[in-house]
């Protein structure tokens, strides 16, 4: 089972990755404000479990479990802000700030009666 800060780090090497078509260990350190060395051990622990590899150039690559288990985390992300939006006109902003944390504590069915209310709620 991977913990917080990896799905945190997973989900964050996706977003770049979709925006830049590659991602260093620099571009991790940069988004997520942490010291390279401390990017350096969390990408060899979710190398050791097989999240992610690493090519000759040093470019971060999610492993077919990686990528689903990120996308998984940017799902529960975005659609935990959007209800927090759209249910309690809560602002953009903090909607963000707020599903990050959420997003690693909610349960299954909470996250999907909260699926469900957007599906029902936004057209």
């Amino acid at each position: 089972m991977i913990h917080e800060s990896g799905e945190d780090y997973l989900e964050t090497i996706l977003l770049l990755h979709n925006r830049n078509g590659y991602v260093r260990s620099i571009d991790i350190a940069n988004v997520l404000n942490y010291t390279k060395p401390s990017i350096s051990r969390a990408m060899k622990i979710l190398k050791k479990s097989k999240y992610i590899d690493v090519d000759k150039n040093g470019h971060i690559l999610l492993t077919e479990q990686g990528r689903k288990t990120a996308e998984k985390v940017y799902e529960r992300h975005m659609t935990i802000a959007d209800f927090l939006v759209v249910s309690l006109g809560v602002t953009k902003e903090t909607a963000e700030k707020e599903s990050c944390r959420i997003e690693h504590i909610i349960s299954e069915e909470t996250f999907h009666k909260m699926k469900l209310y957007l599906e029902s709620h936004v057209e």
